[in-house]
């Protein structure tokens, strides 16, 4: 804990003046706190152990303290199936508000210093459509759908960002058993063109400007494509589109099933069974082209439910703000845990989030403000973003600001290692920063890669709210174990969730085996119904990735490993694939050295390289703009930002800075990267360089640095 506290630069002696100040106001507050805030039910439970193993031999599964007898399948009895799910959802929170978007006031361009041209809005007031408008206009297009010919059974794609014309189109697939095929709106040209064709679409959903700046140029590339509804308007023009593609609105679509011949179609409709499959997810493709997940009706519904049993009090107090890509399976499962619990969904985007974000005019005011959610999901990436701008502006505090910030900050994380909360110091200090996030976050919800302890206290600390730390894949329907919210521990990602099991498998290569001591390790794998039905079209990687047992039960190996603590808890502590063994024999985890490094204010992303011919490592570094030019100038070095990323004299300065804060993480001197890349320009997933959810992509970023890798080795790699 003392690692991740902040130092000041008080006079010792006003220091203990201080300290003993704090002393008798914690005195004087404990007793009325500990009796009346309720925290005792919380400590106590922060306590209990959380998962057991099935039984006492070394590999058993462990599960869950409140499924150990009968893993849940189901959110409410008989509704198996999503489509049911939304069904009793409308029927019992009919008037209530589901789907918010903001309307955009205005639109403008704004001429940068550098002559680049951003776009900027100012947006107005969430409008909003009920339970009761969502179900009806999903019923009017899943019955548009049939009029243009699709029939149950059949893929249907979506190619579009994050909205509310998203999840009501996937409504009209679950209630008609067409199968969804997603696809991220930041795919390339060519992995969008493979999930097309492979899944052999006729239909594709997506957005006017994506249809204009994507499939304009890869339509010609889908010989099956015959209709495109884009879900806001016509675009200017869709000539240039091969013969035989008919353009529809999402609007059209709806008024041709809500027309009084068509009505009939509801009785035709072949509803899905649990077994159906509802959405063949493509994912971002970290390890190559993306890969279709088919994931069934069962699949789905058993992996929300246990994602709700982890919220407590879930309901029609919520709001939660979707901004993450609905292609993801993480945002997938949270709209869809809050839809059929009564929550609101206000959208968003990564561009309008806050009042700071790229596309927020100045002086206006961003998603997260006019929302004010409860409730939030984010990847690592986000809340790094977050921890570092907060960080920046401390840093640029009067001396007496900073100091009271990070004495407030340091007391508090004494506080929460206890149990205990702060209410002076949330009200105080942190009400300011808590407010970035719209002031009333009651839960934060991490998934997507591992957070760094100290992102998570940090979040905890200044947002005033426990973060749930959540760890499941595409293939295991999202689920696989989150942290309880009164769980204020770090670097470890909780229990198995009640809709499944996890088990640890010896993995002897690594050294990692189920019998070791204090804690038992290996291949994580997962089973449940949960666990997805393989990858569509590819038989060999599904029965690698896959298997049954002899009770009829589906696991999943995801690749990662683990260990479990005494509590039953999980901790993600390698991945097989992020292990290389250098020339001498060690092994090198490329995950736990880009952890330990990423946190640097110098760094904005990093990527860790070995080559197992090799005797070190080497590492590409995108730098925080003004913590390099900082550098640069102190060091007396004068020039453009490329050319200061491109300075060997730079690289080696950074080098330096990398080896202190590894040497700080207790790293081996083998896992310290020699030598750097430095990057003018960011990993984002437009560049193809990182994933959606902000993941790296080592093999393009392999071959995207292929040069500066045979640079920094010295020799051309094998």
């Amino acid at each position: 804990m003392d690692t991740m506290k902040l130092k000041h630069t008080i006079n010792p002696f006003l220091l203990h003046v201080i300290k003993f100040v704090i002393l008798i106001y914690t005195i004087v507050t404990y007793i009325p706190w500990y009796i009346f805030s309720g925290s005792r039910y919380a400590i106590a439970k922060s306590k209990q152990i959380k998962a057991k193993p099935v039984n006492n031999k070394p590999g058993s599964p462990y599960r869950s303290v409140n499924s150990l007898h009968c893993l849940a399948s189901v959110l409410y009895p008989g509704c198996d199936t999503l489509d049911k799910a939304f069904k009793y959802a409308t029927s019992k929170f009919k008037d209530k508000k589901l789907l918010g978007t903001r309307e955009i006031l205005k639109e403008e361009d704004e001429i940068q210093p550098s002559g680049k041209v951003f776009k900027k809005v100012i947006l107005g007031k969430y409008n909003w459509l009920s339970y009761e408008d969502v179900y009806n206009k999903a019923n009017n297009f899943g019955r548009g759908l049939a009029v243009l010919g699709q029939q149950p059974k059949t893929n249907i794609a979506i190619f579009c960002e994050t909205r509310a014309e998203w999840m009501i189109a996937a409504q009209a697939c679950f209630m008609n058993n067409y199968r969804l095929v997603t696809l991220y709106a930041t795919l390339g040209g060519p992995a969008v063109v493979h999930g097309l064709n492979e899944t052999e679409v006729t239909t594709i959903i997506t957005s006017r400007e994506l249809m204009q700046t994507k499939l304009k140029s890869i339509a010609s590339q889908v010989p099956l494509l015959r209709h495109i509804i884009t879900v806001d308007g016509k675009p200017t023009t869709w000539s240039e589109f091969p013969k035989g593609v008919i353009v529809h609105t999402m609007t059209s679509v709806q008024a041709m099933g809500a027309k009084a011949e068509n009505m009939s179609l509801n009785k035709q409709k072949m509803r899905p069974v649990p077994s159906d499959i509802a959405v063949i997810m493509y994912t971002s493709g970290s390890t190559g082209i993306p890969k279709g997940v088919m994931i069934s009706h069962c699949n789905l519904i058993s992996g929300i439910t246990g994602m709700a049993e982890r919220i407590p009090h879930l309901g029609e107090k919520d709001t939660y703000i979707g901004y993450l890509p609905l292609a993801h399976v993480l945002e997938l499962s949270a709209e869809l845990v809050c839809l059929a619990h009564g929550c609101c969904i206000g959208y968003s985007s990564p561009q309008t989030l806050s009042d700071q974000s790229s596309k927020i005019k100045k002086g206006s005011k961003g998603d997260v403000s006019i929302l004010k959610p409860t409730l939030m999901a984010a990847v690592p990436e986000i809340m790094d973003r977050i921890y570092k701008n907060v960080m920046n502006r401390v840093n640029e505090m009067s001396s007496f600001q900073r100091n009271l910030f990070i004495l407030a900050y340091n007391y508090k994380m004494e506080q929460i290692s206890k149990g205990c909360t702060t209410p002076l110091c949330n009200s105080l200090i942190f009400r300011k920063v808590r407010m970035l996030l719209g002031g009333k976050i009651r839960v934060l919800l991490c998934g997507g890669a591992p957070l760094s302890a100290a992102t998570q206290r940090f979040m905890n600390i200044c947002f005033c709210c426990p973060v749930g730390q959540g760890y499941g894949l595409t293939e295991s329907s999202g689920a696989g174990t989150i942290t309880e919210i009164w769980d204020y521990t770090t670097g470890r990602v909780g229990a198995p969730l009640v809709c499944c099991e996890i088990k640890l498998m010896n993995w002897e290569e690594g050294g990692y085996f189920n019998t070791d001591k204090p804690y038992p390790r290996g291949e994580i794998l997962i089973g449940g119904q949960n666990v997805t039905m393989g990858y569509y079209k590819n038989e060999e990687r599904t029965k690698a990735d896959f298997m049954v047992d002899e009770n009829g039960q589906r696991w999943l190996f995801t690749g990662d490993i683990g260990e479990f603590h005494a509590d039953g808890c999980l901790k993600i502590i390698d991945r097989k694939k992020d292990l290389v063994k250098l020339q001498a024999g060690e092994y090198v985890s490329l995950g736990k050295v880009e952890a330990a490094l990423k946190n640097l204010p110098l760094v904005d992303n990093i990527c860790v390289y070995a080559s197992s011919f090799q005797s070190y490592i080497i590492g590409f570094l995108v730098p925080n703009h003004k913590e390099l030019t900082e550098l640069a100038r102190k060091r007396g070095f004068k020039g453009t930002w490329e050319e200061i990323c491109n300075s060997s004299e730079m690289e080696k300065e950074v080098q330096k800075i990398l080896a202190d804060a590894a040497n700080t993480a207790n790293l081996e001197k083998f896992e310290i990267p020699l030598k750097i890349r430095l990057s003018p320009d960011p990993w984002t997933p437009e560049t193809g360089l990182v994933t959606d959810a902000f993941k790296l992509k080592r093999k393009e970023l392999t071959a995207h640095y292929q040069a500066d890798i045979n640079r920094m080795y010295g020799t051309k790699v094998k």
